[in-house]
């Protein structure tokens, strides 16, 4: 791991979306410099917040593992090293079994899991070099399935043993693998989803970032296979 914050590297997958931005504005805003990559187009107001030498990647299929190592190799290339991996990428869907498509199982774990495989997957070369951390985004949902939510949350649950597992693989080599798992995300796009709820209770990305921003630093070196419930007052 770099000797401090200004020397860090930190790659961010999915982070154009409203989590990923808050991610990479933490580190960001601490020294790192932050690699983002993101499967849609730079959002103008991004490429504005983010100018050299942070490094904006789009059009990234991370779900393909070629397409995934040519972004994060290219972030390296441009870096130097790497640092940090924080999975962000990942998607929803609310559809029972008994109406819902089986493609749909299928696309979840595209977007929930595999992404995050074949980001870890990519940096790995590069992490074992120094050091460093992985942390991943579960979903506090994971932990006891509700209707409509079997393939959002299996894959979601997919991606709490691929910490455990990876943290283990890991542990005597100098790099950490933890998860988060939020409750509600306080998002414009779920506020238009759930109008009626109470959006004060839900957790901000803000906060979500402050706890992955201390998964991944030297106060969390004893910290890995952890995944961590962050719900606001949810």
């Amino acid at each position: 791991m770099a000797d401090n914050e200004q020397q860090r590297v930190v790659i961010v997958t999915g982070a154009f979306g409203a989590l990923g931005r808050a991610v990479a504005r933490r580190f960001a805003t601490t020294g790192a410099t932050v690699g983002l990559l993101d499967r849609g187009s730079v959002p103008p107001e991004l490429a504005r917040e983010f100018e050299a030498p942070h490094i904006l990647v789009p059009g990234v299929d991370l779900a393909d593992a070629e397409s995934t190592a040519k972004a994060i190799s290219s972030t390296v290339d441009r870096a130097s090293r790497i640092d940090v991996l924080v999975n962000v990428a990942g998607g929803f869907r609310f559809e029972t079994l008994e109406k819902g498509d089986i493609a749909t199982w299928e696309l979840m774990f595209a977007m929930n899991l595999k992404t995050a495989v074949n980001a870890s997957k990519a940096v790995l070369p590069h992490l074992l070099v120094h050091g460093g951390s992985i942390v991943n985004i579960g979903a506090g949902a994971a932990g006891r399935a509700k209707a409509g939510m079997g393939a959002y949350t299996a894959s979601k649950a997919g991606v709490q043993r691929l910490t455990e597992a990876l943290a283990e693989e890991l542990k005597d080599r100098n790099i950490t693998v933890n998860c988060v798992l939020p409750g509600t995300i306080d998002t414009p796009q779920n506020r238009n989803s759930m109008a009626g709820a109470d959006f004060s209770r839900w957790v901000a990305p803000a906060a979500i970032a402050d706890v992955i921003h201390f998964l991944a630093s030297d106060a969390a070196r004893a910290v890995t296979g952890a995944s961590i419930r962050v719900f606001g007052r949810g």
